[in-house]
């Protein structure tokens, strides 16, 4: 059957022809029973191992932020895959070592917002955001956040960042920034505080989902999702994740809000839930089959989700070269 791409193929579909001859049904009939089942595969892995990086795209390429692998070292990388030609270069090495930054992208442009310098403690949180033009070829610094945090998230909504989140004491921050403004400005507070979150824009809405709520990943998490309208400058509630986790990533894919892996004190969360906005309400499916944590941000380009590396061991004491995708079936407009 095609592949998804060059590497290692995680072949669902396979094994349901298998189970399907095993019951005498073609798979033109089973077609006629249920919907063709989505894919899970991988791409070219990582050129270095990572994890508790950001991750933003832009032009069909994706640009993975500095982080670490299993040594802690805090990074400066920036790692380049191009989606059309399956391929990875290195690009401009960040201003400053950063891991568990938060990065959108605006106008073709990159940005790294936040994050902090080494993987102890709130003494290294940053308030930094750095600007690349991918054509220049050079990171600029902006103006800074109102206040130094990390471990939040980014969401990108009519070409404003807005960011919320990060680890105590910052939990319950929230802000907006402006690229062709240059400037801040800092939103009611998020009625939750938590980090480790993940993130999306939805019907006009900034979502933010589950998270943890101290600072290691033995801690407490929350299942609670909210939803900020700019317009009229309020939260609300919204329908809950099927359990709490945290140090998970997601995307919005054909209008669904996608959510997936993560870890606790339990270990690395499989989990690959949906959320319909017309519904309300989360749906789970297939889960991973490398359950990862560690990556903020993602991308859903040429119709896949990417999920490129992050950690397959709980804590920050791992980091993989996984570039893993997921063709979704589902939708939600």
């Amino acid at each position: 059957m095609p592949r998804l791409g060059s590497g290692r193929i995680f072949d669902l579909g396979l094994a349901v022809a298998f189970s399907l001859a095993a019951l005498g049904l073609s798979a033109t009939s089973a077609r006629a029973m249920h919907a063709p089942a989505p894919e899970w595969g991988s791409r070219a892995g990582l050129i270095e191992p990572n994890s508790e990086f950001a991750v933003a795209e832009t032009g069909g390429r994706i640009f993975v932020l500095g982080g670490y692998p299993a040594s802690r070292e805090t990074v400066r990388t920036v790692q380049i895959y191009d989606v059309a030609t399956d391929s990875w270069t290195l690009g401009p090495p960040l201003p400053a070592p950063n891991n568990h930054g938060m990065a959108a992208s605006v106008g073709g442009k990159i940005y790294l917002i936040g994050g902090q310098t080494t993987a102890q403690g709130s003494g290294s949180y940053v308030d930094t955001v750095y600007e690349l033009d991918p054509a220049a070829g050079a990171w600029v610094e902006k103006a800074p956040m109102p206040t130094a945090r990390s471990a939040g998230v980014a969401v990108v909504l009519d070409g404003l960042i807005y960011v919320a989140g990060g680890r105590p004491p910052r939990g319950s921050d929230f802000a907006v920034y402006d690229p062709a403004a240059d400037a801040w400005t800092t939103l009611p507070d998020l009625p939750s505080q938590r980090n480790h979150i993940a993130g999306a824009a939805l019907g006009g809405e900034i979502y933010v989902a589950g998270g943890r709520l101290e600072g290691g990943f033995q801690s407490a998490a929350t299942a609670v999702v909210e939803a900020f309208d700019p317009a009229t400058g309020t939260w609300r509630e919204r329908a809950a994740l099927p359990r709490p986790r945290s140090g998970m990533n997601s995307v919005v894919a054909n209008g669904c809000f996608h959510v997936w892996g993560g870890e606790g004190g339990a270990g690395i969360f499989p989990d690959h839930t949906v959320y319909d906005p017309r519904a309300d309400a989360w749906t789970q499916l297939p889960d991973m089959p490398i359950p990862v944590h560690g990556v903020t941000g993602a991308a859903f380009v040429g119709g896949q989700i990417h999920i490129p590396g992050g950690g397959t061991a709980v804590g920050g004491s791992s980091g993989s070269r996984l570039n893993q995708v997921y063709h979704p079936a589902i939708s939600c407009n």
